[in-house]
């Protein structure tokens, strides 16, 4: 077996296992309780890929930040909206178009869920030094900066 395989092979069991912790811990329906308002995990994801933008975006960069197709962003922005979370904007930059903006209701609803995440993370690698931190940051961004220019390769 080539060097390589044998990092895959230990690497895999490990991200599966990471995903399997998360995906059933309640970590998630903490956040989103703190959140104070009764959002699924799209809405969720948009409130929050707005705020850690920190600025107006269209559509379709939420969609290619959260993975979807447009169309589910849009009706997402659309409840969103009608509960008073978002509203549009005209883009400075092309005035036929529309950005996507957080109110003051989403942006801390947006707040209280990052900051519960942040805050188990923070929790969890209470022992690490920052530099194991910083490394697993960008080792971490890159590997998915990485996997997701491989998926949009056809």
């Amino acid at each position: 077996m080539p060097p390589e395989s044998e990092l895959l092979g230990e690497l895999l069991p490990r991200l599966t296992r990471l995903s399997a912790v998360l995906t059933r811990s309640p970590v998630i329906e903490d956040a989103q309780r703190a959140a104070g308002a009764t959002l699924d995990r799209p809405g969720i994801g948009v409130l929050t890929a707005l705020r850690l933008a920190a600025r107006p975006m269209r559509i379709g960069e939420i969609a290619e930040n959260q993975q979807v197709a447009g169309p589910h962003v849009t009706r997402t922005v659309t409840g969103l909206e009608q509960r008073g979370m978002v509203h549009r904007v005209t883009d400075p930059d092309d005035q036929r178009a529309r950005l996507v903006e957080l109110t003051d209701e989403g942006a801390a609803a947006a707040d209280r869920y990052v900051q519960t995440v942040f805050g188990f993370f923070t929790d969890a690698m209470a022992e690490w030094s920052p530099e194991d931190q910083r490394t697993l940051g960008l080792l971490l961004g890159r590997l998915v900066d990485d996997i997701a220019a491989r998926l949009a390769t056809p």
